[in-house]
């Protein structure tokens, strides 16, 4: 699958390495978005509440606690945020203890990416305890550093994650690259400042300006990176607070 629009320009001179490469995980380099989804209608079956398909585009990509928010106000079910963030982690870890897939391209990004030494974070809205079973698959060595949506007070979209990934790295927002699959993490990426390559997974993201989609992390290499570095960054004008790095 080519990418689409806006599209890289090879004849052009490449510029420098991005500053550092920002990775979401779920649905970007592990295959785990209809993990997610499964466990999130298991545990509302076990409640008496069948979902339907059309409210998984909407919790895809979110925070855990907007997702179980929104699927509890649908559905009406009795149960508290709490404890029904505690069944879904419970509920998707169980499907992890089978085996987590990569995405295509996955292992082979991360390998290219620690083979140059190049700045890398795992930018995730899921909670700790899940990222460090992934790293298990993924290999902790491969990352810098990691930032998990239960560390942060607001996680994707708001700009913290990347806002915060790019701090700890001692990196300028506008010279990293982003790598994300949903609409919300793009959102956040973008709000932070920084360039985005769009992996879609469940749900379509359309190209514009100063985001490049792809159709899978095969597309993706060091040299694609370093196109991408050398395109416009965009900011988002609705969150004004993704200009300033956290100190």
């Amino acid at each position: 699958m080519t990418s689409s629009l806006p599209a890289i320009d090879t004849t052009m001179p490449l510029g420098p390495d991005p500053q550092a490469v920002l990775l979401d995980m779920d649905g970007t380099l592990v295959d785990t978005e209809g993990f997610w989804w499964d466990a999130e209608v298991e545990v509302f079956r076990a409640l008496g509440h069948d979902l339907a398909d059309e409210h998984r585009e909407i919790v895809v990509g979110g925070p855990m606690t907007r997702s179980a928010g929104y699927l509890i106000e649908v559905t009406g079910v009795d149960i508290g945020l709490d404890e029904m963030r505690d069944l879904l982690n419970a509920a998707f870890l169980r499907r992890l203890e089978r085996g987590v897939p990569l995405m295509p391209g996955a292992r082979r990004l991360l390998t290219e990416l620690a083979a140059h030494g190049l700045p890398t974070a795992l930018v995730s809205a899921s909670h700790r305890t899940v990222i460090d079973r992934m790293l298990v698959s993924l290999g902790r060595e491969h990352f810098t550093l990691t930032v998990a949506g239960d560390e942060l007070s607001r996680t994707k979209p708001h700009p913290d994650p990347y806002l915060t990934a790019a701090a700890r790295l001692g990196a300028d927002p506008a010279r990293c690259v982003a790598v994300e699959d949903t609409a919300t993490g793009v959102a956040s990426a973008e709000a932070a400042g920084c360039r985005v390559i769009a992996v879609p997974s469940v749900a379509p993201i359309p190209a514009a300006a100063g985001r490049v989609v792809v159709g899978s992390l095969e597309e993706v290499d060091l040299a694609f990176l370093r196109s991408v570095a050398a395109g416009p960054a965009v900011r988002d004008p609705s969150h004004p607070e993704a200009a300033v790095r956290p100190v």
